[in-house]
């Protein structure tokens, strides 16, 4: 009989932890909990592993997520993994050094503390890095004052003066987007071209001024943001700073099992690089999955959850075929 069609009897280290999984998934983010909790009801064991540094945490709240409108990020994380643990899968703070496939199948995790896990399938949620222009105090209010998302905070910085930075030909569509929430918008060409044709004559009707750049630092007192400083000195007051940076998927872990990233293209627009998969998360090596922004970098905290349960669903499927071809050839 084999006891991994309906969660394994797993070999136990010697700390009292279990060395081998049906899962192991990395990152802990909406992609990777969403998974685990699908997981774990589905009977399998699951181990969630987390350095504890989410892409989303200098952020306030998260929006567009039904039932949860509204609720700081690490909260809703908590939650999650509340949630995962009902149900018996394990979330560990540590961080995942290296990975590799065994002979027999699965994989072989490293882990920071020393003690390497086994994984008969293997999810890797990590997310992106943000690539911020290099602007003088841009980093430093990256998720309050320095925004990106109008869906994500729009609403909360309606009405108020925003100066979107721009860094490549896409920055004219994100100023037509903030123009929604607000009918002070100010275009600064740090390193973008001037836009021309029907983009200047869109951004013209909208009263969006263009300002050419580049930029060189954000200006401040106290919390509040007061404008960004050109390089010939001039000031554009603004009360938040938007700017596209370039995402760039976290994938170090998976280059060491022979997954390259690609550019990411929104039209003929790269912008960022990703980790191509199949719409259940499965990428070119068997028995590896990912889920989340590191291969869409353009997914929401919502759409990541989603993502990490079609991954879970994919995953599920695979061990359970795994299961039934094991029990079609004992029987023969």
């Amino acid at each position: 009989m084999d006891t991994n069609a309906t969660g394994p009897a797993a070999t136990r280290a010697t700390d009292g932890r279990r060395s081998r999984y049906d899962v192991v998934v990395v990152g802990a983010g909406p992609a990777g909990l969403g998974a685990a909790l699908a997981l774990a009801r589905a009977r399998r064991s699951v181990l969630v592993i987390d350095d504890g540094s989410p892409r989303n945490g200098p952020a306030g709240h998260v929006h567009n997520y039904l039932g949860r409108e509204g609720t700081p990020p690490r909260e809703l994380l908590a939650i999650g993994r509340r949630e995962v643990t009902s149900y018996g899968g394990e979330v560990v703070t540590d961080r995942v050094t290296g990975a590799e496939p065994l002979d027999g199948g699965g994989f072989r995790v490293d882990r920071r503390d020393g003690v390497p896990v086994e994984a008969r399938r293997l999810l890797v949620t990590t997310g992106l890095v943000d690539r911020l222009p290099d602007v003088d105090g841009l980093p430093d209010r990256w998720g309050t004052n320095v925004l990106h998302c109008p869906y994500c905070h729009g609403w909360e910085v309606r009405d108020r003066p925003i100066a979107v930075l721009a860094t490549s030909p896409m920055s004219v569509r994100q100023a037509l987007l903030w123009r929604q929430w607000t009918p002070d918008v100010t275009l600064i060409l740090h390193d973008a071209p001037d836009p021309g044709g029907d983009d200047a004559e869109r951004l013209a009707a909208l009263g969006i001024d263009v300002v050419r750049g580049p930029a060189v630092a954000v200006e401040a007192e106290h919390d509040d943001v007061t404008g960004v400083r050109l390089t010939g000195g001039r000031l554009v007051p603004c009360r938040h700073i938007v700017v596209a940076p370039r995402f760039e998927a976290r994938a170090e872990l998976l280059a060491k099992l022979g997954l390259t990233t690609a550019d990411f293209l929104v039209g003929e627009h790269a912008i960022g690089t990703h980790v191509p998969a199949e719409a259940t998360g499965a990428t070119a090596v068997p028995g590896v999955w990912v889920a989340g922004n590191v291969a869409d970098p353009g997914e929401t905290v919502i759409g990541a959850a989603a993502a990490g349960l079609r991954a879970a669903h994919g995953i599920n499927l695979s061990l359970v075929t795994e299961a039934a071809d094991a029990a079609v050839a004992a029987r023969r």
